[in-house]
């Protein structure tokens, strides 16, 4: 927001000429008050150049937070800061004669400070100098994660539960996790896709923080980032490297090619989790043995699994999810049954 400069008794109206008490005290002598509001999320002292500018160049600088994290190194900086939590009228007597007079604001954003300025202005009695609210820092894409980690660090030492659970106690939270996300794309609802959303993450959350506590081998949530950044990058030489890939398939070979050279596998079937659901499993087998371009034929035999696993690798041929299609029939007889039931 840039300069507000709200109408009071004491400006000019041509059509109403100003008092000789009014003319003597002009609203550019009312003086300058700047908010600076900060993000606890961005490192203290990262600022903006502006905001660094206007801390130098205030005639007063105030804070009402003694703790407040930006104020070691403001004041590093050669900043004078003060201690003090002034009333709006406190503040619109120190701008007078033209001073300036920054504000940091605190974590709550200083609220009565905020609306007793609004009801002076409000009045029209009170010369206001002009107010401007000054960001000096900024929540970068993913800055909410931060709170995420600081809130599941004081759970895990605070909570009966949480500070008991371990990896193997959790797998089929995440497990059904996983499926109520798959549920909400399906369903296609916003809200629930969000909810889900953040109930997956929070379980990859909650086992890097427990990963923390393992005294041969731990590992913290950074690691666990720094480890799904790397092998993105590694995986896309087309958008990070020199490579060039102009269709979905040439990606899908870059990925293949690159991930082949990371695990070294020996078999086309390492790194398949076999406790997946069957139909899921059998897609995953064909398309591996359909990618690597191998000639192996289906297991014959009697019996609805048989039957099934041809059912599943046909899917996969034809690029149809054969797990996703048996839910959406499963769902229509779902709503079959429902409709006989009513």
């Amino acid at each position: 927001m840039g300069y507000v400069r709200p109408v009071n008794s004491n400006s000019v109206n041509p059509a109403h000429p100003a008092s000789p008490a009014a003319q003597a005290s002009p609203v550019d002598d009312a003086g300058h008050v700047i908010l600076l509001t900060t993000s606890h999320r961005v490192a203290p002292g990262l600022l903006s150049w502006t905001a660094w500018r206007a801390l130098r160049d205030a005639d007063e600088v105030l804070c009402a937070d003694a703790a407040h994290p930006q104020l070691p190194y403001v004041r590093e900086a050669g900043v004078d800061v003060k201690q003090a939590a002034p009333t709006a009228e406190e503040l619109v007597r120190a701008c007078a004669g033209g001073r300036t007079v920054l504000v940091i604001a605190t974590a709550d954003g200083d609220r009565p400070l905020t609306d007793g300025l609004a009801r002076l202005a409000g009045t029209g009695r009170v010369a206001m100098p002009d107010l401007e609210l000054l960001p000096g820092s900024y929540d970068l894409p993913g800055a909410r994660l931060l709170d995420l980690v600081q809130v599941m660090d004081r759970i895990r030492a605070e909570c009966p539960w949480l500070s008991r659970q371990t990896h193997e106690g959790l797998a089929k939270y995440a497990i059904e996790e996983a499926y109520e996300l798959v549920e909400a794309i399906e369903d296609g609802e916003r809200t629930e896709l969000r909810e889900e959303l953040g109930d997956v993450l929070l379980q990859v959350v909650f086992h890097a923080r427990i990963a923390e506590e393992d005294p041969d081998e731990p590992f913290s949530v950074d690691d666990v980032a720094a480890a799904i950044v790397d092998k993105l990058i590694h995986r896309h030489p087309h958008v990070f490297g020199d490579d060039t890939a102009a269709t979905p398939e040439e990606v899908k070979e870059h990925w293949l090619r690159t991930k082949a050279e990371e695990k070294r596998r020996t078999s086309v079937t390492e790194g398949i989790p076999l406790g997946q659901p069957g139909l899921a499993l059998a897609a995953k087998l064909a398309s591996r043995v359909r990618t690597a371009g191998l000639d192996v034929p289906l297991p014959q035999g009697e019996g609805v699994g048989y039957a099934l696993l041809a059912m599943a690798v046909r899917a996969e041929s034809e690029g149809v999810d054969p797990e996703a299609a048996l839910r959406a029939a499963a769902r229509a007889y779902r709503d079959a049954v429902r409709a006989a039931e009513a």
